[in-house]
């Protein structure tokens, strides 16, 4: 559920009119919702409260520091993938031993950083990076902890891009493979393997995936025992889908009841990482029509937001429901068209919907693109040389900007002629 809702025809998020939004602060526009953000964090808290587990927020779904420090101050942890991402937690005022570190190419610098910090763990993706950590270490004088990222060959059922527990995925490491790694833990000196990581993809809406998935590292970590080895912890990372379109994901309650008698039989500490799962559906994306194209084949909506704004739908196709601020009152459902919704951005790839039957619109119309709260910001770009959006968070009754809009200076502050 989210509280993006239509009262007397009208667009509201919570209790703020989403048109006065988009006036007072120009398009293309980012607004979230902090009630739904928090509201669906505390959802997933709720359902796993009998093993109390480490929620870390995956900081990529949707990186604003004012989300994270919202979500910090519930009790989150965060789930992090670059140096810029530990700044940022930084930043936020993040406790350290709430901080996981994942990323199959951490650099030198950023592993000297994250030590120093005193984060909880790595999640380590290769036996290279492994004795590369170690190093670093040993360099330090530091024993810094790690979780091996397991890789168990899991069809997530998902988008082929965003699907990272197959044998063939760049991530983790086969469970042969990290068996070996196990039995030489000691050989690593100065780091502590304490755990063990999966993350199988993301936007997954069956239990079955993450099932199979647990199922074999809870063997696994049995096999482990059988051999003396004990760790501490268990990350089974993210991945909940949500609805953008006509999905019937899972709630946060049934995918909690299916798994946690698998996790209890671990007998190891918890570690979730859910990104879209909060944010997705407590944000969206404000764009005004622009103009009304016509041609031989196809009737054109061009909007001022575009791939630069919001890439899902031109990078994995994503669906993303496209709603007016303002409805028309007994306008007819056979009064609809096909369009396709473009942005401005000079590529025929720049699309936020195709053949898409909606509702006429007018130049100078608001619409409102759903489910933008994660990876939109976070993946937009400066492409055309355009201004990245504004950030806007509504709680109530009030509207904070949490990002400003950026300027023309922006875009070449860091330039030298």
């Amino acid at each position: 559920m989210h509280e993006f809702k239509y009262r007397n025809n009208q667009l509201y998020c919570e209790n703020v009119l989403v048109g006065k939004l988009a006036k007072t602060f120009g398009t293309p526009l980012y607004v979230y919702s902090y009630h739904t953000l928090i509201d669906h964090y505390l959802k997933l808290k709720s359902a796993f409260s009998e093993i109390n587990p480490l929620i870390c927020y995956s900081v990529k779904a949707n990186s604003n520091l004012s989300i994270l420090k919202a979500l910090i101050a519930k009790g989150a942890g965060l789930d992090i993938v670059s140096g810029g991402e530990l700044f940022r937690a930084q930043k936020a005022a993040c406790p350290p031993q709430r901080i996981v570190y994942a990323s199959v190419g951490k650099t030198d610098k950023e592993i000297s950083a994250a030590i120093a910090r005193g984060i909880l763990f790595f999640n380590v993706e290769s036996l290279a990076e492994l004795k590369n950590i170690n190093r670093i270490a040993k360099g330090l004088n530091k024993i810094t902890r790690v979780a091996i990222r397991i890789n168990p060959d899991v069809e997530a059922k998902t988008h082929k891009y965003i699907s990272t527990g197959k044998i063939t995925n760049k991530f983790g490491i086969d469970l042969a493979s990290a068996y070996k790694i196990l039995l030489l833990r000691s050989k690593f000196e100065n780091l502590n393997i304490c755990g063990l990581h999966i993350h199988i993809g993301s936007q997954i809406t069956q239990s079955a995936p993450f099932v199979e998935a647990i199922k074999k590292v809870a063997d696994f970590i049995q096999r482990l025992k059988n051999k003396g080895l004990v760790l501490e912890y268990l990350n089974i990372g993210g991945g909940l889908g949500i609805i953008y379109d006509r999905e019937a994901p899972q709630t946060a309650e049934i995918y909690a009841n299916e798994i946690i008698p698998l996790l209890k039989k671990t007998g190891l500490k918890i570690i979730l990482e859910p990104g879209r799962f909060i944010l997705g559906n407590a944000g969206i994306l404000v764009v005004k029509v622009l103009y009304i194209k016509h041609t031989l084949k196809k009737k054109f909506i061009i909007v001022d937001g575009g791939m630069n704004d919001l890439i899902r739908p031109a990078l994995y196709n994503a669906y993303h429901q496209i709603v007016p601020l303002s409805l028309r009152v007994g306008e007819p459902v056979s009064a609809r068209e096909k369009v396709d919704v473009v942005g401005p951005i000079c590529e025929s790839g720049d699309f936020l919907a195709k053949g898409r039957l909606m509702a006429k619109v007018k130049e100078g119309d608001y619409l409102a693109v759903m489910s933008a709260g994660a990876y939109g910001f976070s993946m937009s770009s400066n492409y055309n040389s355009r201004l990245r959006a504004a950030e806007v968070m509504v709680a109530k009754d009030k509207a904070l900007v949490i990002r400003k809009r950026e300027t023309c200076e922006d875009l070449i502050r860091n330039e030298i002629i």
